[in-house]
């Protein structure tokens, strides 16, 4: 049996790495590395997350200038501000992309699971789709459900739609908590099985030949199980990417930066690529059953109608990524490993990716991975790789929400330096890419480090706006109060010490 999964250890994924200290809060979709012999290369795990500062993970220096009370005394507040909530598709633009970059992205997509194993026949649902919501449904899930069934109607075309609450579809989201999600797959934070509908039926079903991905000749039945008492971003990203997964293809790429087909977890919502990706699995040139030889043939003819503009754009010709490198990177990200293993991960990995000469987004990734590694042992190594990254995730519009991830880390840096204009100058405008890719973690660690750089330039006023501002959106994305108050008092530790 080969089990989707997305692994607990990234359940924030790269967008939980975003900070000293910070708690896992979200993440991707992988085959869990316990699920079974067939399912290969782990999926990765964060860094564990340390702080860049010249104070310790465990003891916090305090601070002493005037503003210290508003800035981190989280025993004061009585009351935050209501949840801030994403409206609206998110990122929805068509990429520009080659049909001839867009027929082998899917065929690797569509014929490889993310172990190695190969698809013999290509697969989806025949006819129309229709998705169950079940268990201990949270405030908020069935309205998360709705809006990315809605997308998936009008930007893939897919006829999919949601039964009444507790009803079973050919597609069933399970909600339950996490602990027991966690007795089936202890990595998993949530994972998508073929052939059941009930975690119930789980366990006796693993090892069968209707829950192995590579026996279906066609897909009728799947179940999602998703945590019932997760942050609302996380439950989010787990209905986003299980059902994609559950839709269409069942491989992640390192190379595809603008997807949320992609191990480093940088993407929370499904983007324009992946609608498009997944506008092409349901093309009613193609149907189950049908080998990757066939499928390759009438692809043509598909992009030409789905990407018309297709035809016109040059090639990228990105280079395969190694299974070396995928592995370097892996060892560097793994839950399991000493710290000084992970950093020869994360050192081979980056020694990979500038001997290929890749200038992309993967050699970014492994540069980041890199910094964050080194945040303690070697602050200005890690500044160093990070601002590798930075620079390389600038260089194209579609890495600018990496490009975000890379300017937080940074400007962590500059705030524990006490250099709070350089702090600003790297999260001006990174608010709106991170509000665009409606990913809440990211909006509110912004704000709080740009509220905390305001107050080291004594911009009180502007910090405290800055602060409250924040709070809605860490309530979606971190969760509980005690997790938003949490995440306050780790930026405020950030500072130097005095005034």
């Amino acid at each position: 049996m080969t089990t989707t999964a997305r692994l607990l250890t990234r359940r924030i994924a790269v967008a939980a790495m975003l900070l000293p200290l910070m708690v896992a809060t979200s993440g991707c979709m992988a085959p869990t590395p316990t699920a079974s012999p067939s399912t290969g290369i782990p999926k990765a795990a964060p860094p564990t997350n340390q702080t860049p500062t010249n104070q310790t993970p465990t003891t916090q220096a305090p601070i002493t200038r005037a503003s210290a009370a508003s800035r981190a005394d989280t025993s004061k507040v009585t009351a935050l501000p209501p949840m801030k909530v994403f409206y609206g598709a998110g990122p929805m633009a068509r990429p520009r992309i080659a049909n001839a970059d867009l027929a082998r992205d899917f065929i690797d997509l569509s014929f490889r699971l993310e172990s190695g194993r190969e698809m013999p026949v290509f697969t989806r649902f025949e006819g129309p789709i229709r998705v169950g919501l079940t268990g201990n449904v949270p405030p908020g899930m069935a309205r998360e459900l709705d809006n990315v069934i809605g997308r998936l109607r009008r930007e893939a075309g897919i006829d999919i739609a949601r039964l009444p609450m507790g009803q079973t579809g050919n597609i069933t989201i399970n909600a339950v908590p996490g602990d027991r999600i966690r007795r089936e797959l202890p990595a998993a934070a949530c994972f998508v099985v073929p052939g059941i509908s009930r975690l119930s039926e789980y366990r006796s079903a693993r090892r069968s030949a209707r829950t192995d991905w590579t026996r279906l000749k066609e897909r009728d039945q799947i179940a999602i199980f998703v945590p019932s008492d997760a942050a609302p971003q996380e439950m989010r990203d787990c209905l986003h990417e299980e059902l994609a997964q559950s839709l269409g293809p069942l491989n992640d790429l390192y190379r595809l930066a603008g997807s949320t087909f992609n191990d480093d977890n940088i993407q929370s919502v499904l983007t324009g690529y992946d609608m498009m990706i997944l506008r092409i699995t349901y093309a009613p040139e193609l149907h189950s059953g049908m080998t990757r030889k066939a499928v390759a043939a009438r692809l043509p003819g598909v992009l030409a109608r789905v990407n018309p503009d297709g035809g016109f754009v040059p090639p990228r010709v990105m280079a395969e990524t190694p299974v070396e490198w995928i592995r370097a990177l892996s060892q560097a990200l793994g839950p399991d490993g000493s710290p000084a293993s992970r950093l020869r991960g994360a050192e081979r990995a980056v020694v990979i990716a500038e001997s290929k000469g890749w200038n992309d987004h993967r050699t970014a990734f492994a540069n980041y991975v890199l910094g964050r590694l080194l945040q303690v042992r070697d602050p200005k190594r890690a500044e160093a790789a990070l601002s590798r990254a930075h620079s390389l995730f600038g260089q194209h519009p579609e890495t600018r929400i990496h490009a975000a991830h890379t300017a937080v880390q940074l400007a962590a840096h500059a705030i524990s330096r006490g250099d709070s204009a350089r702090a600003l100058a790297l999260l001006k405008g990174q608010d709106a890419i991170a509000e665009r890719y409606q990913n809440a973690v990211l909006l509110a660690n912004i704000k709080m480090l740009r509220a905390e750089a305001q107050d080291l330039a004594g911009q009180t006023a502007a910090a405290r706006a800055s602060r409250l501002d924040s709070l809605g959106w860490a309530r979606y994305g971190f969760g509980p109060d005690a997790a938003v108050e949490a995440r306050l008092r780790d930026v405020a530790a950030l500072a130097p010490r005095g005034g």
